[in-house]
């Protein structure tokens, strides 16, 4: 969303998009989708904004990757974090591919942190990523 949406941490995701090679699971598509109306619906972004917005994302240079094959990985990750799976699709997905999950979500990084989970290898914080050699 930070590529098609100006807010905080724009400017670091752009940076990433430009550096490395992208990938997600398919469930992006929905989240993008339900952001973009939740900004419309709550008078952040006009119908128009929202509707080009999506175009753009759709546009995005992202491999889409199947995850259906991680679905108790992703059970299992998410009741020994007690966090919401959504999230940690994503994570089960890194870790398959062996790379870093980069996340803007604070409160996801704070629960790796607080219960020093060895998951926290495998995150980065969007701050965190830019730095990183590509």
């Amino acid at each position: 969303m930070k590529w098609v949406v100006d807010e905080p941490g724009t400017v670091e995701a752009l940076a990433l998009r430009q550096r490395f090679r992208l990938f997600a699971p398919e469930l992006l598509t929905a989240e993008c989708a339900n952001i973009l109306w939740k900004k419309a619906h709550r008078g952040e972004l006009t119908y128009r904004q929202a509707v080009f917005a999506g175009h753009l994302l759709q546009a995005a240079e992202i491999e889409f990757l199947s995850s259906h094959h991680l679905l108790s990985k992703v059970a299992q990750i998410a009741m020994e974090l007690n966090h919401p799976a959504y999230d940690c699709l994503y994570l089960a997905l890194a870790m398959e591919q062996n790379c870093h999950f980069v996340t803007a979500d604070a409160h996801f990084l704070r629960t790796l942190v607080r219960q020093k989970s060895p998951y926290g290898h495998w995150v980065l914080g969007l701050s965190q990523a830019v730095l990183v050699d590509g």
